[in-house]
């Protein structure tokens, strides 16, 4: 799969994920999993791209002793999930077209 295409699909996955909850690394990872895999180091690249684009934000919550990194999205974060929904009526239409068995161009 093109590298940019996936970068884009993984970071719609991220946001996706905390959508509705703040979550932390391993929860992400954890909820992500039925869906594909996905590496700790990757993951936390893309949440530092998607804290650097103001997707996202951390916090730094204690949890049994330990502080532990909660992301929360943002507006911006919401509007591009908005914004894939919308590219994706486009990229399914471009994926019928190249998958086409007849041949024909209707």
């Amino acid at each position: 799969m093109d590298i940019q295409l996936k970068r884009g699909l993984l970071d719609v996955c991220v946001l996706a994920a905390i959508r509705n909850n703040d979550s932390y690394g391993y929860q992400i990872i954890k909820d992500m999993k039925p869906y594909l895999e996905l590496s700790e180091s990757t993951l936390y690249t893309i949440l530092k791209r998607l804290e650097a684009a103001k997707m996202l934000t951390v916090k730094m919550v204690e949890y049994q002793g330990r502080l532990r990194k909660y992301y929360s999205i943002t507006e911006q974060g919401i509007k591009r999930i908005e914004e894939f929904r919308e590219d994706w009526t486009e990229i399914e239409s471009i994926y019928r077209f190249i998958t086409r068995e007849d041949g024909t161009n209707e």
